[in-house]
């Protein structure tokens, strides 16, 4: 994954813009990032690189950032200019790369994956990348809003319009924490009304109009279900929401899911400082061909941060994206594809 990310670095000619949550690479991927950092800042790339500042208080859904200070400053050191977003109350958790907004080449890449070792070697993580001036512009000017204003809930507000590209892909961003309520509620709506598949890949789910959603659409849908989620975060969140009088109707619905349709579960290392993290971190849905992925884990607090999300219409990609969710799912106990 560190020579894809170098490659889309690579081709910019103008600028490129990086919000990057969770930012700690050594060894190779470091050199072959850093490398490329430095070949855009030769050619007269613009570089800005935004992350988030370092949250000092236990959040074990999504693990907590541990920002490679060493490495920011190596960035520096050759041009990158960069900020600091303060990760309180609420996360800068957005890990994507706009490449040379304003412009005809203008692109986008975004998805689940931090950059960090383990994101590119050890956890399941979806990227996406698409050309397009308009997608781009949208990225572009949720960049230049945290960027002029580094405070979480001042972003994403704003609604961006639906663009259909060359191949009639229809592709839709969402920002969050502006458009967060109107995110979860379109995909409650979408998995509401799937008729004849319905696929959930993420860490957790726990956002209500979700869970909901899923937990009816499980016990009484004729659409073909499956997905799958990290077991070890899931067991932390139910922990929780036993404490919670409020939320405990999340627990049987969660349960709903689980025993009434054959998810995967990654029984993932526990979060702690210098661990290992090789959790499920891909986040991606599918019902019937709409097709929802980025940095938005299935959550309340998802809502609250700065995140963001692609919604897209396509066949195609979604035939793509069930395929990949299925065999995530088998690997983790989940549905064997042969029994598709």
């Amino acid at each position: 994954m560190a020579q894809r990310v170098a490659a889309f670095i690579g081709g910019a000619t103008k600028t490129l813009e990086i919000a990057i949550y969770d930012l700690r690479l050594a060894t190779d991927p470091a050199a072959t990032v850093l490398g490329a950092f430095d070949a855009a800042q030769k050619r007269g790339v613009a570089v800005r690189l935004m992350f988030n500042q370092d949250n000092p208080d236990t959040i074990p859904v999504p693990p907590p950032a541990q920002v490679d200070w060493e490495f920011i400053d190596r960035l520096k050191a050759i041009g990158v200019q960069t900020k600091a977003v303060h990760g309180v109350p609420d996360l800068m958790h957005h890990k994507y790369v706009v490449r040379d907004a304003g412009t005809a080449q203008a692109a986008v890449l975004t998805g689940s994956m931090n950059w960090t070792n383990d994101s590119f070697t050890r956890e399941e993580n979806v990227v996406f990348s698409m050309a397009s001036a308009e997608i781009a512009a949208d990225y572009e000017r949720n960049f230049e809003e945290l960027w002029q204003r580094p405070v979480v809930a001042a972003s994403g507000h704003f609604t961006s319009p639906w663009v259909t590209l060359a191949d009639a892909t229809r592709i839709r961003p969402y920002f969050c924490p502006g458009r967060g309520p109107k995110l979860v509620h379109e995909m409650a709506r979408s998995i509401s009304e799937a008729k004849s598949r319905l696929r959930v890949c993420s860490p957790v789910i726990t956002s209500g109009p979700i869970l909901g959603a899923l937990a009816e659409a499980c016990a009484h849908s004729q659409a073909d279900i499956s997905g799958v989620y990290d077991a070890t975060q899931m067991d932390e969140v139910q922990s929780q929401w036993g404490t919670q009088a409020t939320v405990s109707w999340k627990i049987a619905a969660f349960q709903t899911i689980i025993t009434s349709v054959q998810f995967g579960s990654k029984r993932s290392t526990p979060y702690s400082k210098g661990s290992v993290h090789d959790f499920m971190h891909a986040k991606i849905m599918v019902a019937d061909d709409y097709v929802y992925s980025g940095s938005f884990n299935l959550s309340h607090s998802g809502e609250q941060n700065a995140e963001n999300v692609v919604q897209l219409r396509s066949p195609q990609v979604a035939d793509l994206c069930t395929a990949y969710i299925d065999a995530v799912a088998a690997r983790y106990g989940g549905r064997p594809l042969t029994g598709k």
